[in-house]
């Protein structure tokens, strides 16, 4: 018999496994020259590599064209082109510049696209800057307020009429049909008084103080965008068409307590299964993880104390069925194994109709008020048998097979070795390792 030939050296023999590698390597690349930290990159998905690319390099093209007039580029070019500089002391001076700002900056396109938004926007809304880069605007907005801001898209504040609920799931051909091309020759000058904006309307917000939305008010003018190379549908270039430039500021300025608390307020992204997916900085140094760490350990609920997960689980039901938490207290793992108590306050995120993940906004609180916290708790919800925490804290089970993890399972070397294995002392007596009951199992003795 003949013997079948082998792959070709170097290469595998599926083509299409050859060519989604190549795919995958030239977009960890792109994702690599993203402008954004290094936490920030690798918690994108493909689509957002190129959804971010794209805007990046529309921004770039728009702040070369006043370069090329001899024109100074403004902030938002100065904050762009210093992006790959971040020791640059003007990079530096437009950081601080917009952290005193009681709002964040926006620029959106006619046809409702978001072109540009400060990092600022966190601050205000909950969403990280790559969240609505070149996303829908009216994907923000509350839905009695997206006529009025549509109206102000429009240079004579009448834009064409739009069907209610938009944008459709078509999403871009929405959009498109309810922008505008206009020729120069048929726009008032740059600097009319036509072309000021000043209005107010609610936007989605993730934080816990907001009640699902922000009323914001945006104050700017529309400004021409140039640089875009848009075409027709003949084919012909389209002329630089108007975009609304904006700061964007809280409708009710900020009280004393929350600007005192705002720079220890931390925010953790999540699946539907409360698994962490990315962390931002103030919470990397309150809880002292990388967000590679948090990663690898499985089910969020590894971090939480075992006194709260059932508070926490019942909570988190009651998010998935109707989109937020609820103020939650209870105690997070820190890396040195220590207890530190948080406010959070966790809410679904939609796309297209449907829970995509969770965004969890977190307060650090001290051990005083925690402890407060824990004893009006308790006086509701008393440990029974009945509700379940019997699982976690009596020295006996209704499940065959299982003893305490508090117990007998530190009490000899080898179930301390299995316990430490991911899941393999769970399994064999029968256990979820990502339920609760699992998740306190592999929690290590020493953090009690």
């Amino acid at each position: 018999r003949r013997a079948r030939p082998g792959p070709a050296e170097g290469g595998g023999s599926n083509p299409s496994k050859r060519h989604r590698e190549r795919l995958n390597r030239e977009l960890e690349r792109l994702a690599g020259l993203l402008p954004f930290p290094e936490e920030v990159v690798a918690g994108l998905d493909k689509l957002s590599v190129l959804r971010l690319s794209a805007g990046y390099l529309r921004a770039k093209s728009f702040f070369s064209v006043p370069e090329r007039g001899n024109e100074k580029p403004g902030l938002l070019g100065q904050q762009l082109h210093s992006q790959t500089d971040r020791e640059a002391p003007l990079h530096l001076l437009i950081f601080m510049a917009l952290q005193a700002l009681n709002g964040f900056v926006l620029v959106v396109t006619s046809e409702g696209l978001i072109f540009y938004s400060s990092h600022t926007i966190q601050d205000y809304l909950g969403f990280h800057q790559t969240d609505v880069m070149h996303q829908s605007i009216f994907e923000l907005i509350h839905t009695e307020d997206q006529q009025e801001f549509r109206r102000n898209l429009h240079w004579a504040l009448n834009p064409p009429h739009a069907p209610e609920g938009e944008p459709s799931p078509e999403g871009e051909k929405s959009l498109s049909s309810s922008a505008v091309t206009y020729k120069v020759d048929q726009l008032p000058p740059e600097n009319s008084s036509f072309l000021e904006r000043s209005f107010v309307c609610r936007f989605r917000c993730l934080l816990d103080n907001s009640s699902g939305f922000l009323a914001l008010n945006l104050q700017g003018r529309l400004k021409f965008l140039h640089g875009q190379n848009q075409r027709s549908e003949d084919g012909s270039a389209l002329p630089p068409q108007l975009a609304l430039f904006a700061i964007s500021t809280p409708l009710q300025p900020p009280s004393i307590l929350q600007i005192r608390t705002k720079n220890m307020i931390f925010r953790t992204k999540h699946k539907l299964d409360f698994t962490p997916l990315a962390c931002d900085a103030k919470g990397k140094i309150v809880l002292g993880y990388t967000e590679a760490e948090l990663r690898m350990c499985g089910t969020g609920y590894q971090f939480i104390h075992a006194a709260d997960m059932l508070y926490c689980a019942e909570n988190h039901v009651r998010m998935m069925k109707t989109g937020e938490s609820g103020l939650t207290v209870f105690r997070l793992l820190t890396k040195e194994n220590g207890w530190k108590w948080v406010q959070a306050n966790a809410r679904l995120v939609y796309k297209s109709g449907k829970p995509e993940y969770i965004i969890v906004t977190q307060r650090p609180l001290g051990d005083e008020e925690g402890g407060e916290h824990l004893q009006k708790r308790s006086m509701h919800l008393p440990f029974t048998f009945a509700t379940g925490e019997a699982l976690l804290y009596q020295s006996t089970y209704p499940l065959l097979g299982c003893s305490d993890p508090f117990q007998s399972k530190w009490k000899n070397s080898k179930s301390r070795k299995t316990s430490h294995s991911h899941g393999g002392y769970c399994q064999k007596n029968g256990v979820d390792p990502s339920s609760l009951l699992g998740a306190v199992m592999r929690q290590d003795e020493e953090v009690y």
